[in-house]
């Protein structure tokens, strides 16, 4: 059942970087990303927690399009860290669509968790 609580808990912060009012918010994001946050980008390019904070606070809601995310699957890997892992397919308001495998790191520091690394790889 912990690990049941624990895979809610990191989904529920992962899910809560896809909320517009999230995403808009620099408190929130500095508070939900690591100091030492690192994104590799499905389009291969690397970015720090500031330059992903920035990016987040200056998308459109076009830039955004809806996403919907499923497979959920926690993996630990230390006594203060977790693998969250799952997919996500965002729709675009012209219809397209992006599929991609999603990973991401997340530590905890004693009070809270937070976001260490996140990737995005393109599905096949």
């Amino acid at each position: 059942m912990q690990a049941l609580t624990r895979l809610e808990e990191i989904q529920s912060l992962e899910e809560a970087l896809h909320r517009p009012e999230v995403r808009t918010s620099r408190k929130a994001l500095q508070t939900l990303l690591a100091e030492e946050f690192v994104e590799f980008g499905a389009s291969g390019r690397v970015y720090d927690r500031q330059t992903t904070i920035e990016a987040l606070l200056g998308e459109s809601d076009i830039d955004r399009g809806e996403l919907q995310t499923t497979n959920y699957a926690l993996q630990p890997i230390s006594s203060d860290a977790v693998l969250l892992t799952y997919e996500a397919e965002r729709l675009y308001p012209d219809g397209s669509k992006r599929h991609v495998l999603r990973s991401s790191i997340w530590k905890h520091d004693g009070r809270k968790w937070q976001m260490l690394f996140h990737q995005g790889t393109i599905k096949a």
